[in-house]
């Protein structure tokens, strides 16, 4: 008996010394975008993407990867082997964020435009395959709005038809969708034309980053970022997908 208990008790701190050195695995979240997600250096500050505000809501085993960049759209990020880059590192069960449109509309640009429905839509699909080729999933979202309102105070839409090509993707491709168009156009317009400044990078003189101060109704400041942050968390748990068991 006594024998039986001494090996018994081995076994069981054998067990316990394994499960502990067990290395947890972590799961990536790679985002892939323009500005408005990217994270940008303390000489930009207070502008924040809101990607670099996503990491405070997960686990300490997600990690998240933010290879948005600003100024790309998705032909750029495609030509500059940005998305080969995050296609090597994709592995199974993995997460990609994808966000574009607000570049994708500079037509004076070629190396950046793109038609909506057609090279647009068909880059977003790229992107939606080839990591589905890689086990890992796909969540398109829409261009969060620009703090854009006219003389009497109404919000005027700047992205025309990208928010709705990356909607008719996403249902033609079974990949969930955060509409964040959706959100922060409430968002904004529920705080206001003079509220919503809160929001945004509009720094007044003398700031250390932006001597003569700036009115950015783009970008988003530390608040914003959290704030849009936010919004994209709680469509995350809406949705029937693994990565909200991840969610604090």
């Amino acid at each position: 008996m006594k024998r039986f208990v001494f090996i018994l008790s081995i076994l069981i701190t054998i067990c316990c010394v394994s499960f502990k050195v067990q290395p947890q695995k972590k799961l990536s979240i790679f985002l892939i975008g323009d500005s408005t997600m990217a994270d940008k250096k303390p000489d930009k500050f207070p502008e924040t993407g809101w990607g670099q505000a996503l990491s405070q809501f997960f686990f300490d085993n997600t990690v998240i990867k933010n290879h948005a960049v600003n100024g790309r759209s998705t032909k750029s990020f495609i030509t500059e082997g940005r998305w080969q880059k995050v296609l090597e590192e994709l592995k199974n069960g993995d997460y990609v964020f994808i966000q574009f449109g607000h570049n994708d509309q500079k037509f004076k640009d070629s190396s950046r435009y793109t038609n909506p429905y057609s090279s647009y839509r068909a880059n977003l699909s790229k992107f939606v395959s080839e990591a589905r080729e890689k086990g890992a999933i796909s969540i398109l979202c829409t261009s969060v709005v620009r703090r854009n309102f006219n003389d009497f105070g109404t919000l005027i839409d700047t992205h025309g038809a990208y928010p709705e090509v990356s909607r008719s993707v996403a249902k033609d491709l079974n990949t969930p969708l955060i509409d964040l168009q959706i959100l922060t156009e409430h968002l904004v317009i529920s705080t206001g034309p003079e509220k919503s400044k809160e929001l945004f990078l509009w720094v007044e003189k003398g700031h250390k980053n932006y001597p003569e101060g700036k009115e950015d109704n783009t970008h988003f400041n530390n608040k914003g970022a959290k704030v849009v942050a936010e919004l994209a968390i709680k469509e995350l748990k809406k949705l029937d997908i693994d990565l909200k068991k991840h969610i604090k």
